[in-house]
């Protein structure tokens, strides 16, 4: 049964060519082949997982940067206390990205748009601003458009100096530079008050090369010939308004002041001036301080005059206020003990002039010493309360106007 089974099923037919046996080499050939396409498709996958991941991630930073936390907006009373600085010519998104970048604010986008709907936005100055982070974006502007979280703003008049200065008569103080400049680094922070003591910045006067203060290259010499005095950067910090970071140190503010003071001066033309009088800038600002210091406003020119005359003919200044100086005080009347003091400033022992400026002088001061008024003075006094001041080249006529005022009550010494 089983042989008639077996002669009955029929035979399996080959389809297709005959099957060719593969030599060694060519069996190592395609097991080669193999592995080179299960690398290539592991790379790929490799590759695309990188993608998906990085597509992901950057999605979640741009949604969260476009559209941030609660739908774009931050809520509540912020975290913590932090100060921030607009630039001149800042656009709303500029300041908006300054915000965002400190963690003020969760988005620009909802800044921009809480701006739009506040005017005062418009007039926002350069400066720094008192800030708190995570507030919402209504919440910055209104802080930003208050007078209240300007910090950072220094007014320096004219006529300071950099020590604070005491009325003999009567003992009030005017507060010179260092302490105006640490007034206006005061800022509260998370009910933290925090200055930088005007004692750090006299010690960084002191210390602190040059080089490091910004000190311009004409002044450079005369202010390392003063060794540590921290005098040697009297006049250097020009009167007017300047923004300090109250977060900078002592060394960072005064380099900053010294370097914009000097721009300031350079681009009032004192170089080019200097140069047309055969003097230097630093020589003209000390002048300046003494026209500043000795003088009304309407005198100024006379003043300066004045000055040139008698260095010109080679005769001491004899100026009080060059005496009053290094005293820290005010006093028209100085004694003949303050007056026989030898000290750098002292203009009644010491030829020419003194060894810095005495204060800060102001522009028209600044222009009255490059472009003095014409005339042969070698002495002035003032006569009357209402500061008319005389001046003559005759040193009788001078004792004259001394005694008119005298008779007048005025205590200003002759010169």
């Amino acid at each position: 049964m089983r042989d008639a089974w077996d002669r009955e099923r029929p035979e399996p037919v080959a389809v297709g060519p005959p099957r060719r046996r593969m030599s060694r080499a060519e069996r190592i050939r395609e097991a080669r082949r193999r592995r080179r396409r299960r690398i290539v498709r592991g790379s790929m996958l490799t590759i695309l997982i990188v993608v998906v991941v990085g597509a992901v991630f950057l999605g979640s930073r741009m949604w969260h940067t476009v559209f941030g936390q609660s739908g774009g907006d931050y809520s509540g009373a912020g975290k913590a206390d932090v100060v921030i600085q607009i630039h001149d010519g800042d656009s709303t998104t500029a300041i908006g990205e300054t915000l965002r970048d400190h963690q003020v604010i969760a988005t620009v986008r909802a800044f921009v748009a809480a701006a739009e709907n506040n005017s005062a936005m418009s007039s926002i100055q350069p400066g720094f601003y008192k800030m708190r982070t995570e507030i919402s974006a209504s919440d910055a502007v209104a802080r930003l458009t208050d007078a209240q979280n300007r910090v950072g703003k220094l007014v320096i008049p004219e006529g300071r100096q950099l020590d604070d200065i005491q009325d003999v008569k009567t003992n009030d103080v005017t507060d010179g530079i260092f302490t105006l400049i640490s007034d206006a680094t005061c800022v509260d922070l998370d009910g933290d008050r925090r200055c930088v003591p005007k004692d750090e910045l006299r010690q960084v006067a002191s210390t602190a090369t040059p080089a490091e203060l910004s000190v311009p290259e004409w002044a450079s010499k005369a202010v390392a010939a003063m060794g540590d005095d921290h005098r040697r950067l009297e006049g250097l910090i020009a009167p007017g308004s300047f923004d300090i970071n109250p977060s900078a140190s002592a060394q960072e503010i005064l380099s900053q002041l010294i370097g914009a003071s000097s721009y300031r001066y350079a681009q009032a033309g004192l170089l080019e001036t200097a140069r047309t009088l055969g003097m230097s800038p630093y020589q003209i600002l000390t002048v300046a301080s003494l026209v500043q210091r000795e003088a009304k406003p309407q005198d100024f020119s006379k003043v300066a005059r004045v000055i040139y005359n008698r260095l010109h003919e080679q005769r001491t200044l004899e100026f009080d206020s060059t005496v009053n100086y290094p005293l820290d005080r005010q006093e028209v009347a100085t004694t003949d003990a303050d007056r026989a003091e030898m000290t750098p400033w002292n203009s009644y022992v010491r030829q020419g002039l003194p060894a810095t400026p005495i204060c800060s002088p102001g522009s028209d001061a600044l222009v009255a010493a490059e472009h003095p008024a014409e005339g042969d003075w070698l002495y002035f006094v003032t006569i009357d309360m209402q500061g008319t001041t005389l001046f003559t080249r005759d040193y009788p006529q001078h004792l004259a106007n001394i005694e008119l005022a005298k008779r007048n009550g005025v205590l200003d010494s002759a010169r």
